[in-house]
């Protein structure tokens, strides 16, 4: 992606470094999955109630992460951190342009959402989170959460190389933003207190394709204006494969739960990204109609 020398969004908030927890969780997370165990909302939950439980006792939460009382885990600035925030920050101001147009032409404004960068740990409206949960949009803050060292994760453990599949990631979770804005996040975070698990799994699947068809718009308009070069098509496309339901099965237990995917398999994700990105159209990512 030729991202060098771009405008930097602004709508950043640099938490590399910072800890710590107040209130309780509002909404639900939307995050990109990694297969690791532990992960997830459960774990939200239990470190939430966890947390309060030390406040209480007079305990300092931070000493449950690092072991050592009043200490907050530090964050070594080099080139190569410096270089991914950078490179976030232009994504992040590329998604802003395009779906400000996008919103303008139905004759709409565009909230812009605020990405958190932070290590290991971080307070959000939805609750409290490691970086062990990957990626995640928050709807209750209207932000997104990354930790960048979720980009190095991304190519060595799950072998999804390149800026463009860096790229992806960002898309796609703003992509969960632009759900919450036209109400198909809140509308799927009520309906699923009446939903089974498996009823609110299968949904789950429909909202995270529209965001990988929201990533694939994105990519398109983004392509109109030359920024793509050779290969970054099939970079974002690998990241959506290797982070599909059923390769992060097999990868992580070495057999696959249809029920329980949550996310798309990576030939879902592949398609419904691809779909978008062809169109450049919002209008062909209505994943709750039909088949997917």
């Amino acid at each position: 992606m030729r991202w060098r020398g771009r405008r930097e969004s602004s709508n950043v908030s640099d938490q590399r470094g910072r800890g710590g927890f107040s209130g309780m969780p509002r909404g639900m997370p939307v995050r990109i999955p990694i297969g690791r165990g532990g992960g997830g909302l459960s774990t939200i939950i239990v470190l939430a109630v966890l947390f309060v439980g030390a406040r209480a006792l007079g305990i300092d939460p931070m000493e449950l992460l690092t072991g050592v009382p009043g200490e907050q885990p530090r964050v070594e600035r080099t080139a190569q951190n410096d270089e991914s925030m950078q490179f976030a920050r232009v994504v992040l101001a590329e998604t802003e342009d395009v779906w400000t147009d996008i919103f303008a032409a139905a004759g709409s404004d565009y909230p812009e959402p605020t990405m958190v960068v932070f290590s290991g740990a971080v307070q959000s409206a939805c609750g409290f989170a490691s970086a062990a949960s990957g990626p995640f949009y928050c709807p209750g803050d209207r932000k997104v959460y990354i930790d960048l060292d979720f980009f190095n994760e991304l190519a060595t453990r799950f072998g999804a190389a390149g800026d463009f599949a860096q790229a992806y990631v960002i898309a796609h979770e703003v992509g969960h933003h632009v759900q919450n804005l036209t109400g198909v996040l809140p509308r799927f975070n009520q309906a699923r207190q009446r939903m089974s698990q498996a009823e609110a799994n299968a949904m789950s699947v429909r909202v995270e394709l529209q965001a990988d068809c929201y990533a694939g718009v994105w990519a398109n308009h983004t392509d109109q204006k030359g920024l793509l070069e050779e290969g970054d098509l099939d970079e974002a496309l690998n990241a959506a494969f290797q982070i599909g339901d059923d390769t992060l099965q097999k990868r992580t237990q070495g057999y696959v739960v249809p029920e329980s995917f949550n996310h798309g398999t990576s030939a879902q994700r592949k398609t419904w990204f691809l779909r978008g990105y062809q169109s450049g159209d919002v209008t062909s990512c209505d994943t709750f109609s039909g088949d997917i």
